[in-house]
């Protein structure tokens, strides 16, 4: 699945950069988006991201595709890989600035871990 976003001003840090917490952000709402959709009739919560590491900077204007593909699924929790590739308006290439696994819980109506919904 693959989602976009555009940078803005009130996405940016004090240096003119994208702030770090933006992209934790969207990177949580992609992966919720696409775990939600894999399991219509599931509640889930973020348990875990992997790894934190920011590759490359991103300036205001930049367009951001958020690649997210299911990794693993267990019995209440399912991981997906997210890859955010900023895309270059002027020449079309496209580079990876961010990448990560995320892991979502399965819960019931109690907030208990429950089986995961399949259809």
């Amino acid at each position: 699945m693959e989602n976009y976003k555009l940078v803005l001003p009130e996405h940016l840090n004090h240096y003119g950069y994208l702030f770090g917490g933006n992209l934790l952000k969207w990177i949580d709402e992609v992966g919720y988006i696409a775990v939600t959709l894999d399991y219509p009739g599931c509640n889930f919560v973020t348990v875990a991201m992997d790894k934190i590491e920011f590759k490359k900077s991103i300036g205001k204007g930049t367009i951001l595709c958020f690649e997210t593909v299911k990794t693993r699924e267990g019995y209440t929790s399912v991981e997906y890989t997210v890859n955010a590739y900023k895309d270059s308006i002027d020449t079309g290439k496209r580079e990876m600035v961010f990448s990560t696994c995320i892991t979502f819980v399965c819960l019931d109506e109690n907030g208990n871990k429950k089986k995961l919904c399949r259809e």
